[in-house]
């Protein structure tokens, strides 16, 4: 009979930093107020929220 070793994947690292949040969040910013008047601007700005929410947990 053969046992088998299963090990735990390693904890998932973060990809952004609070930094990195913040300045996408000013990119997205950038881009929300030089297309006002873009109908899908909206959706930048739902995107510019959850990214300060990010920011602050």
């Amino acid at each position: 009979m053969t046992t088998t070793t299963t090990t735990e994947p390693s904890r998932a690292r973060a990809v952004l930093s609070n930094e990195d949040f913040k300045l996408l969040q000013e990119a997205v910013m950038f881009y929300i107020k030089a297309h006002e008047d873009d109908p899908i601007s909206s959706k930048y700005s739902n995107l510019y929220h959850r990214l300060g929410s990010a920011v602050r947990r």
